[in-house]
């Protein structure tokens, strides 16, 4: 199994603590100061399995980075922080962030943290690509009975034939029926200006 890419970026001048916790574990680590980083940039460059941060509280332009970074790379983020406030842990929940983990720096929990919160993260990505494509689902299913009505209308078929029709429409160009049916709808619309 290949060595897990951690990201660690700290705001705190410590003795590495994650880092070293991390590395006895087999983990690459390349560790940061949050004052020099651009998280993005760097996450773009390094790819990394999870990033890592250690700081006091999440300021909103860190909470704006892990927002971005979970819309362009998907992957977890777990925050080591001292801030316990009601507020901080919604806005970071709302981030997207895997687990966050108040007062709890200890070297001994670091690595089943970090594990826990990459599971949880694939877990959720997992549903929300299920719902995703639900969701594309039913708006194809919503096109093709669109379709389907104006085929039913302008041809005078019946509900199967249309159906039947948009199906071999689709097999023939090689597409998939929802595409299909956005084109009946979007040659309809044409002949109906």
């Amino acid at each position: 199994m290949a060595a897990l890419n951690v990201l660690v970026v700290d705001e705190f001048d410590s003795e590495r603590l994650l880092e070293t916790s991390l590395r006895q574990h087999g983990c690459e680590v390349l560790t940061l100061k949050l004052k020099e980083v651009n998280m993005i940039q760097i996450v773009q460059t390094l790819h990394p399995d999870v990033v890592v941060l250690n700081l006091y509280t999440p300021s909103e332009a860190v909470l704006k980075m892990i927002i971005e970074i979970n819309h362009s790379y998907s992957l977890p983020v777990v925050i080591f922080a001292e801030d316990q406030q009601t507020e901080t842990i919604n806005k970071v929940i709302k981030a997207g962030v895997s687990a966050y983990i108040v007062d709890g720096l200890d070297a001994k929990r670091i690595k089943s943290i970090v594990d826990i919160a990459i599971a949880r993260f694939k877990e959720q990505h997992a549903l929300k690509e299920e719902l995703k494509k639900t969701k594309t689902q039913l708006e194809d299913r919503k096109l093709v009975d669109r379709a389907k009505a104006i085929l039913i209308k302008s041809q005078g078929y019946t509900e199967d034939q249309a159906y039947h029709a948009l199906r071999k429409l689709a097999m023939d160009r090689n597409i998939a029926i929802g595409e299909m049916a956005k084109n009946v709808i979007s040659m309809a619309e044409l002949f109906n200006k």
